[in-house]
């Protein structure tokens, strides 16, 4: 078995991590910014829901469906065509990709109120919020054209193990909203349009650094009409079913928007609140190895390769359960802390704290499953079958749609029920595709009582006792903001040491061998 160049992978690992872990405190000091702004508002519930609609086209043409068709197409040709040939597909794909974002978002223009309606009809039908709702949409959702281009960038650049940029980039998207909120939106009689023009300001931003991105690496494409191009066919025989499968989840996603809005003022505040925590460990552990993984698998010529790439699908699923699981303790029994210690202040109260920890508390429960998709999708859209994650993502729509009636209204649990039937949907999914791979050769069931296994198992014990422990000697609500901050840093940072001293003592070499 041929090895890839280990330094390289944890190189490229530990870019990609820190970059998007220093993304994600940026963004949570925007929702700091955000939530102390407008609290657990209607304007705020109208923001999330609104932002939330360009963001689920954006995976649906962008990070899903097109990168994971793009991105092994594009490898093929790095290794078999010339440079001419590579940059006429790429011409010719941006081309196409462009046309069809323009007439997209001309469209939803046109239309907006349509769209309100169907993601939103909580709102549409109270006249004052249906006329902010229509007007956040408009001016934000051109931004859907503008990620989705430096979308594709990345995915370029990820092909020639840039990493950095496109890690990059997400930071000035927080960086924009923070300004605006801080210092814009306080000069407005309604403060949540200065939040959207930074939306649209930030993709505009990003888009510009990903240009200058493209031409260091002489990948800039020049957009090109050419429907006929094969390797444009190609990619679109591979998208057809992953935008299926891309559309399903993003359906998925609009099932929990339009039930949020049904639900009391502040369940989407709520919701996207403990979501962003969950969010957290997600883009710095699980979408930094799946960003990582896609590119690395789809060079693996699995023909003569097949345990290699057997290899490094393994070192991802372990990665991100030893990263997983304590992450999924210390969320939801230190739920409390965290959204006391960051967003208890302004306009956000006491009770949404409380009803923000219920739920992040239900998200945390899938935490491992989410980070695990993140990890198993890759193995299939490497291979060119996208036919299958299309398949286990219709299972998880009806899931979910079940799930979130269920818990949310039946059984009336409310936005904590569709946390919760999110997580639920997400263990079935992998469950789904890890008896998938194995049927095809591409895990391997072993001993469930490994070395590995039982020092994640004894080391999660050992934070969860003395988690518990600590809840005796405190109440986070007296507590005033510095002694928050102390002591929910010196848990994290205790539970840290406990965790990965064990598993090391137990495994009994560096940590840096574990995934190997």
């Amino acid at each position: 078995m041929n090895k890839l160049p280990k330094n390289k992978i944890y190189f490229s690992l530990a870019k990609v991590s820190s970059l998007t872990g220093l993304s994600r405190v940026f963004g949570l000091v925007r929702d700091v910014a955000t939530t102390s702004l407008l609290g657990a508002s209607v304007f705020h519930d109208i923001f999330v829901v609104t932002l939330k609609i360009p963001n689920l086209f954006r995976r649906f043409f962008a990070e899903g469906a097109f990168n994971q068709a793009f991105i092994p197409i594009y490898s093929d040709y790095q290794k078999v065509h010339n440079k001419e040939n590579t940059h006429e597909f790429l011409n010719s794909l941006a081309g196409s990709f462009l046309s069809i974002l323009f007439i997209f978002t001309i469209i939803v223009l046109l239309i907006t109120p349509v769209f309100i309606l169907l993601f939103a009809p909580g709102f549409y039908f109270d006249d004052s919020k249906r006329i902010i709702a229509i007007d956040l949409l408009r001016i934000m959702f051109p931004y859907l054209a503008l990620i989705s281009l430096v979308s594709f960038a990345s995915g370029i650049q990820n092909t020639h193990d840039r990493f950095s940029i496109p890690a990059f980039t997400p930071l000035i998207f927080n960086i924009t909203l923070i300004i605006a909120a801080m210092f814009i939106a306080p000069m407005l009689d309604l403060p949540v349009y200065a939040l959207a023009w930074g939306v649209l300001l930030a993709g505009f931003l990003q888009l510009s650094i990903h240009i200058f991105a493209l031409k260091d690496i002489n990948r800039l494409p020049r957009p090109k009409l050419n429907f006929s191009h094969s390797g444009q066919i190609k990619v679109l025989k591979l998208m057809l079913p992953a935008l299926l499968a891309g559309g399903i989840i993003q359906i998925n996603l609009l099932i929990d928007t339009v039930f949020a809005s049904l639900l009391q003022t502040g369940s989407p505040t709520w919701l996207y609140v403990s979501d962003r925590l969950i969010q957290f460990p997600m883009g710095i552990f699980a979408i930094a190895i799946g960003t990582i993984l896609l590119p690395t698998l789809s060079k693996i010529n699995i023909t003569n390769d097949k345990r290699l790439f057997i290899h490094e699908l393994q070192k991802g699923q372990r990665f991100v359960i030893l990263i997983g699981i304590p992450c999924l303790l210390g969320l939801y029994i230190c739920s409390t802390d965290l959204i006391s210690t960051i967003f208890y202040r302004g306009e956000f109260t006491p009770y949404d704290v409380q009803q923000t920890a219920l739920s992040l508390m239900a998200y945390s429960l899938g935490l491992p499953f989410f980070m695990l998709m993140k990890v198993l999708t890759p193995a299939f859209f490497s291979r060119k079958d996208t036919k299958t994650p299309m398949y286990v993502a219709l299972v998880s729509l009806f899931l979910n749609a079940f799930l979130n009636y269920l818990f949310a209204f039946k059984l009336g649990f409310g936005h904590v029920g569709i946390a919760f039937g999110s997580s639920l949907s997400a263990i079935i999914s992998v469950l789904i595709l890890e008896i998938i791979l194995i049927k095809d050769g591409f895990v391997h069931v072993k001993n469930p009582l490994s070395r590995f296994n039982l020092s994640i198992i004894i080391s999660s014990i050992l934070i969860l006792i003395f988690l518990v422990f600590c809840r005796d000697f405190y109440d986070f609500y007296q507590l005033d903001q510095i002694e928050r901050i102390f002591v929910l840093l010196v848990k994290v940072t205790m539970s840290v040491i406990i965790y990965f001293v064990t598993v090391r003592q137990i495994l009994g070499r560096p940590f840096k061998e574990v995934l190997d």
